[in-house]
């Protein structure tokens, strides 16, 4: 059987250039569904549709031992790809830009190993197939349709682990600390409300533009001066808009902006302070400031007994010089995993892709997962889930 696992990485890494060119934004994704499930059921592995567009499989289920579940994401974004590559994107607008056509493509090769020796599971292992992780929280309609709840006849998942590949590291490095490994986030807008006029009579006006740069301005003070030090944060405002003709002073400014912070208690700090800092300073400049914020996903935290575990699993692949110790967690993006990790123990990673692709972050539209990370990282899931790993591909 060790001789199989070639041909399934190159079924994989087949089956990923496909997804590729096929890519489906979040809560859209009929035809990659349709693509895992006619996968399952090639491998003869039991399935259920879960949260409409997602897929909970499911095996050894009579087995004994822990019951642990490894996910994989499914949706694109909506991004028009800058690529030549054969496989490029086929639908305009819309492209695999975070590599959960990787990750996709990767747990379904675990999938087919595990079928190959599921008489050797020490328990029953669950497969999800998420919708909808970009801005969607796929994981929590998952969780509501009963992904870790196991089934009539298997007990509830006990324990879930996830990746993510992350090009700013080389191929080999990874990051999988206790606690918080990802950030919470959330969005603001802030309406400024002003009295429009002519350029040439400001004694006239009340202007929103000169109130929503100062307000731009003085956010700034939230990290500088409201946090501790040793908090993680980014209060970034993204978008500014008064749109009028050049003579022309408005009566309307619209500001917009995300937030990422350690946790989701500061992440409501912040929010408190955008509000009292908006406010204060649109009535120093006599205009109205109504502000709006949105939490989003909460932080990615780790549990320490299953971080351990996954952390001496990425060791035995990849040696000891694994650990990115340098790199400092949280990292600043966020993750609907954490959906999981609120409800039951577990861990995630993230792994690093080849050290050419650093200059090419997620959500670019020259991203392009890395083939190679399918056979370690599949290799690692399998370790995971307690059977004989396959021979590691030169």
């Amino acid at each position: 059987m060790r001789d199989e696992w070639p041909t399934v990485v190159a079924g994989a890494k087949r089956l990923r250039h496909d997804l590729h060119q096929r890519p489906e934004l979040a809560w859209a994704e009929v035809d990659t569904a349709h693509t895992v499930r006619a996968a399952l059921d090639d491998m003869g592995i039991e399935y259920r549709p879960c949260a409409g567009t997602g897929t909970v499989a499911q095996l050894a289920a009579g087995a004994d031992g822990r019951h642990i579940a490894l996910r994989a994401d499914l949706d694109a974004m909506p991004i028009a790809e800058d690529a030549d590559h054969a496989y490029r994107s086929q639908q305009p607008g819309v492209m695999h830009a975070c590599g959960h056509d990787g990750h996709t493509a990767t747990l379904l090769a675990v999938a087919r190993w595990l079928k190959l020796h599921e008489a050797d599971l020490p328990g029953p292992v669950t497969l999800l197939f998420q919708p909808a992780e970009e801005g969607g929280h796929g994981a929590r309609e998952m969780i509501a349709d009963g992904c870790l709840a196991g089934a009539p006849d298997v007990r509830p998942v006990e324990a879930v682990f996830g990746w993510h590949n992350w090009p700013g590291l080389p191929l080999g490095q990874a990051i999988c600390p206790n606690g918080p490994v990802m950030s919470a986030n959330g969005t603001f807008q802030i309406g400024v409300r002003g009295q429009g006029g002519h350029a040439s009579q400001p004694e006239a006006t009340r202007d929103p533009v000169l109130a929503a740069a100062a307000i731009t301005v003085a956010l700034q003070q939230i990290v500088a001066r409201r946090l501790s030090p040793q908090s993680s944060a980014v209060v970034a405002v993204t978008s500014l808009r008064a749109e009028a003709a050049a003579t022309v002073t408005p009566d309307d400014a619209e500001l917009a902006g995300s937030v990422r912070v350690a946790n989701d208690h500061v992440r409501d700090h912040v929010f408190d302070l955008i509000a009292e800092i908006s406010t204060a300073v649109a009535a120093a400049h006599g205009v109205d400031a109504a502000v709006e914020t949105t939490a989003r996903y909460g932080a990615t935290v780790n549990h320490p007994e299953p971080a351990a575990e996954l952390r001496g699993r990425l060791a035995a692949e990849f040696g000891d010089g694994w650990s990115r110790h340098d790199s400092v967690a949280p990292v600043m993006a966020s993750e609907d995993f954490s959906y999981y990790l609120q409800r039951i123990p577990g861990a995630f990673a993230l792994i690093g892709g080849s050290p050419e692709d650093a200059g090419v972050p997620l959500h670019s539209a020259r991203y392009d997962f890395d083939d190679r990370l399918i056979d370690p990282v599949a290799r690692i899931l399998i370790g995971l889930a307690g059977v004989a790993e396959p021979a590691r591909i030169a």
